[in-house]
């Protein structure tokens, strides 16, 4: 006899997940899960960091030593406040840590498993590295996995560029509320537009990745022009008029396509070549199959645009960061998206890059990559918002060495127009000899 359990299951019928789906229904899934809105109270951080040698910088980590060092972290209590340790394909580490309820509660617990990170890895001889990009190796994919062959696969029709972002780049995704419905600063609208505005600023201020290979790049956040190399309808800001950001992100969904199709049961994943979603909602047969909800929610994982909506608003455009100095963009970001004064400044800063268009144009992206601060109008922008976000802490009484390392972080680069970047080049240069330029070629106007 059946048990209860299959009895129900028939009942019920297949899971709606499951089913075959239209592209409206799709449409309206995408609108409601992407933007979740609610007063903005929670600041979240996701780290990215590289893993290297202490003493042999340009060495490969074999991951079974990294996973050796690690073991301890992965049982009950390993991370003492709930942070989530995931790997990279290049074997890069990311800690996840949950949401708190104001910045510094935020900064206090990443920092509170950062450290236990640290220890674990330290009897092994292994150090993090606070870079957006690998500056000596080109790691090899450590990780098999369906997704990220699949990935892989995907990019490589755009050249190189997928691989070196997969294996050797790190960032820090600070993550807020999407903000209320209201159209005013706390709302999502008004953020959403905002969160885009600020994009350049913080891809200026806190550029950290000029070298590659032993040599500069010629631009300050090398990592930031890799994105810029790969397929532009998934890691691009979406087009629009900035007023309904519901339908330009499901629009912007849609229209990406498909970087995998995953098999019913086990077998290969798919990679269908030039199949946007919204063509295999419509029937395209490229896939093999009619998408479901699952399907859709999948894809919506391969988006990387430097703003995505996923409930909150995850901002992905800042590099990793030297040692502690992760904990600045956290601490910005928040004020300047979660302060109504300081957005509203933030706001009127950002004007001059946006040429009335709502949004920077994606050139004033890449003029950000390139220069740093030192760009055309970037470097009034940065000090305004570093400022404006310096006061809001203040008026938090967020606690004093929090914020003293963002006034600290002020004083040592925007306000001498630099970024940690230049670090980076100071080191290499008093290092030894100078090395002739890698050139990144990305001119301005590039189609992609």
């Amino acid at each position: 006899m059946d048990s209860p359990a299959v009895r129900a299951e028939r009942t019920r019928g297949p899971d709606p997940a499951h089913r075959p789906v239209r592209e409206e229904d799709a449409a309206t899934h995408v609108r409601g899960v992407c933007f979740k809105t609610g007063p903005p109270l929670r600041t979240g951080v996701e780290l990215e960091w590289l893993v290297r040698d202490r003493r042999k910088r340009e060495a490969v980590v074999p991951p079974g030593r990294l996973a050796e060092a690690l073991a301890p972290l992965r049982g009950p209590g390993g991370l003492p406040h709930g942070g989530v340790l995931t790997s990279e394909p290049g074997g890069q580490l990311e800690l996840s840590c949950p949401p708190a309820s104001s910045p510094a509660g935020c900064v206090a617990a990443a920092a509170g498993d950062l450290t236990a990170l640290r220890r674990a890895l330290a009897p092994a001889g292994l150090v993090l590295d606070g870079a957006g990009l690998d500056p000596w190796r080109e790691p090899p994919r450590v990780l098999d996995h369906p997704r990220y062959r699949a990935m892989e696969t995907y990019f490589d029709r755009y050249g190189p560029w997928g691989r070196v972002m997969m294996r050797a780049t790190a960032a820090v995704q600070v993550c807020v509320d999407a903000g209320d419905e209201s159209d005013g600063v706390t709302g999502f609208r008004f953020r959403w537009r905002l969160a885009h505005r600020l994009g350049p600023v913080l891809v200026a201020a806190f550029a950290n990745s000029p070298v590659h290979r032993g040599r500069p790049t010629g631009w300050a956040s090398t990592r930031q022009a890799v994105w810029a190399r790969l397929d532009p309808q998934r890691t691009r800001q979406p087009p629009g008029g900035w007023r309904s950001p519901r339908r330009d992100w499901a629009r912007y969904a849609l229209d990406a396509q498909v970087m995998c199709v995953r098999p019913r049961a086990s077998g290969p994943w798919r990679v269908p070549p030039g199949l946007a979603l919204r063509t295999w909602l419509g029937g395209g047969p490229a896939a093999g199959r009619a998408p479901t909800l699952t399907d859709v929610d999948y894809h919506l994982t391969t988006l990387f645009p430097p703003v995505r909506p996923r409930g909150h608003l995850e901002l992905r455009m800042v590099d990793a960061q030297p040692g502690d100095g992760w904990i600045v963009p956290v601490l910005v970001v928040s004020a300047l998206l979660d302060d109504p004064v300081a957005a509203a400044l933030a706001h009127e800063a950002t004007r001059p890059l946006t040429d009335d268009r709502g949004v920077p144009p994606w050139e004033v992206w890449l003029r950000a990559a390139r220069t740093g601060p030192r760009g055309p109008g970037l470097g009034t922008a940065v000090r305004a918002c570093l400022r404006a976000a310096l006061d809001a802490l203040a008026r938090q009484r967020v606690p004093a060495p929090l914020v003293d390392a963002v006034a600290g972080f002020l004083d040592r680069y925007p306000l001498r127009g630099r970024c940690p970047a230049d670090d980076q080049l100071d080191a290499l240069r008093d290092g030894g000899p100078h090395r002739p330029v890698l050139p990144l070629h990305l001119p301005e106007g590039n189609p992609l």
